[in-house]
């Protein structure tokens, strides 16, 4: 053989050897490239998939939440019903009692009256015993009226 021939011969073996073991490094890369390509692909529509199901929660819950914001408006709205219905009746209670203390009946001339319930009250002993049993039964009716609830007025039974 030539050596020309040999040398061209080497050479070309040479430029194969580092050929292939490029295209052995390079077909490793570009197969790795395409696993992992459908790999990120199915990754892509798991995620567009928990997105949408994330979405549709999202709705519920906003559904979920306008519902509650619009009871607790109806609470309120009720309280301020509430309220305000008390205060009138406050007003009625105050009106009625103002009224009932018109008529107590004094008479001075006999120093007796008759009180808001129906009670007369003389000159005698016996009446201030009877006037301090009626203020001491008044006093107890109050603090039992007080114990059941903590509301005032029409409302103190609560």
């Amino acid at each position: 053989m030539n050596p020309t021939t040999e040398a061209r011969t080497a050479f070309t073996a040479t430029l194969h050897s580092v050929g292939a073991n490029l295209d052995h490094a390079l077909t490793t890369r570009a197969k790795t490239l395409h696993e992992n390509d459908a790999a990120l692909q199915k990754q892509e529509e798991e995620i567009k998939r928990s997105t949408e199901e994330l979405r549709g929660q999202n709705q519920k819950l906003e559904g979920l939440m306008d519902s509650a914001r619009d009871g607790l408006k109806e609470i309120g709205d009720v309280q301020n019903w509430a309220e305000m219905l008390e205060r009138d009746l406050l007003i009625v209670e105050e009106t009625l009692r103002l009224v009932e203390g018109d008529h107590d009946y004094h008479d001075d001339s006999h120093d007796s009256h008759v009180d808001s319930h129906g009670d007369s009250q003389g000159d005698s002993q016996d009446s201030q015993d009877s006037q301090d049993s009626q203020d001491s039964q008044d006093s107890q009716d109050s603090q039992d009226s007080h114990s059941h609830g903590q509301g005032t007025g029409w409302f103190k039974w609560w």
